[in-house]
């Protein structure tokens, strides 16, 4: 990756002033989608144990979800929902890279004119000369083997995030469970009953709390990149697109661009929305402390509800960089500002 991302430099170092604009927008985008892969692996090789942590606490609610009925559906009913989104997202991935590539398979190339640029599937500086079909066939399929394992990286690294983010919303339904089942039943003394269900209620919420924190400080500098990149980037490709509009290969640009344009705007919505999601996940536990049968508890149990019903008012966020929440209101903004770049573009 990094190679690819020096070679697509200096193309457009050395293009800067002779090649058309879109190709330079093209290039552009290609390479700011290479930095994101390479940050986000970056990222987690420096958060491996933040990361293997996470599992390792799935894995314990995995376990401790056995015993329970309830807790064993609430957990799987999210898990095969993170099973189908991380299958559409991996299909949606590869089917980009077959359309990006589409023109240039197509295409009619004849390797021995001097006169034109050979077509790659992305705009790079080739470090060697190309003088046999062989090689250049060699080098297509490196290039899309390359963009392929590129696209399969940057999805599951995205839905990674929704998948850990629907795991807290599984643990969190249990926990509303716990808190409807709180009051004492009707054989047993009362306090002591209660006085363990309520301990064991707050361990849960307390080990969700560290979940989330752990997802957080995972993801938050990698969302600080997604936030600038994509914003830039769906202007850029947007850009593309509008200006295809009336060229003779209009077909073959827009379909590049299309699927390209669509999976870059549907990273920046999974992000946003994993935000919003744990957000108002978070609000459900002090609605369900309030509405469990709270006055049928003893005055002493009740004040161990508001321990929970207290630290449910700092919500559960992720955030951008530290600065600022991941919410459908930051997806808002980020494609109002990709418009007013893409205006500035097109007026120029």
């Amino acid at each position: 990756m990094a190679i690819s991302v020096y070679y697509h430099y200096q193309y457009l170092q050395k293009n800067l002033l002779s090649a058309s604009f879109s190709d330079l927008m093209d290039c552009f985008c290609l390479t700011m989608a290479h930095i994101k892969v390479i940050t986000k692996c970056i990222v987690f090789w420096f958060n491996q144990r933040k990361f293997v942590q996470l599992l390792r606490m799935m894995t314990e609610d995995w376990n401790d979800c056995a015993n329970s009925d309830i807790g064993t559906q609430k957990t799987t009913e999210k898990a095969n929902v993170a099973d189908r989104i991380t299958n559409m997202i991996i299909l949606l991935h590869t089917l980009t890279i077959f359309a990006y590539c589409l023109g240039v398979v197509l295409a009619d190339v004849d390797i021995t004119d001097q006169t034109t640029d050979l077509p790659f599937f992305t705009k790079f500086e080739s470090p060697f000369p190309i003088t046999t079909q062989l090689t250049y066939r060699l080098v297509l399929l490196v290039e899309f083997v390359h963009l392929l394992i590129c696209a399969w990286t940057a999805g599951i690294t995205n839905v990674l995030l929704l998948v850990l983010i629907l795991h807290v919303g599984g643990q969190i339904d249990i926990l509303h469970y716990w808190l409807m089942q709180l009051a004492p039943h009707e054989n047993n003394s009362g306090r002591e009953s209660t006085v363990v269900d309520a301990s064991k209620i707050i361990q849960k919420h307390q080990k969700i709390i560290d979940f989330s924190n752990h997802v957080e400080s995972l993801y938050t500098y990698i969302a600080l990149m997604q936030f600038v990149s994509n914003t830039l980037m769906i202007c850029s490709l947007g850009f593309l697109i509008i200006s295809a509009i009336g060229t003779p290969n209009v077909v073959e640009e827009v379909l590049r661009s299309l699927f390209f344009y669509t999976i870059t705007n549907l990273e920046a919505f999974l992000f946003c929305y994993a935000g919003e999601y744990l957000n108002n996940k978070s609000k459900e536990v002090g609605v369900a402390v309030y509405n469990c049968a709270w006055y049928n508890l003893k005055s002493k149990d009740i004040r161990v509800l508001l321990f929970i019903m207290k630290r449910s008012q700092k919500q559960l966020t992720l955030t951008v960089g530290k600065m600022t929440n991941l919410s459908l209101e930051t997806f808002t903004s980020i494609m109002n500002a990709s418009g007013s770049y893409l205006s500035v573009l097109l007026a120029i």
